[in-house]
């Protein structure tokens, strides 16, 4: 089950579980879509895999699967 982490790692803005600009790294490392595109080209800077689009959790699904509420943030 994905975390469904609620910030960007590199620049920390939000990014709520309904997020189309939410994405993540195999590890689920989070960035947003602006971050992994510009600054990451689209690689994680942890692991340097691919970063691909979060997929968005139905909400009827977050009652029983809540979205991570921990932020991490290390600036890129």
């Amino acid at each position: 089950m994905l975390e469904l982490r609620p910030n960007c790692e590199c620049c920390d803005c939000d990014l709520p579980p309904e997020s189309p600009l939410a994405m993540i790294c195999s590890f689920e490392c989070t960035f947003c879509y602006s971050c992994a595109s510009t600054r990451l080209q689209n690689h994680c800077p942890n692991c340097a895999g691919e970063l691909v689009r979060r997929p968005v959790r139905p909400l009827n699904k977050l009652i029983s699967y809540p979205a991570a509420t921990r932020r991490v943030f290390s600036p890129c």
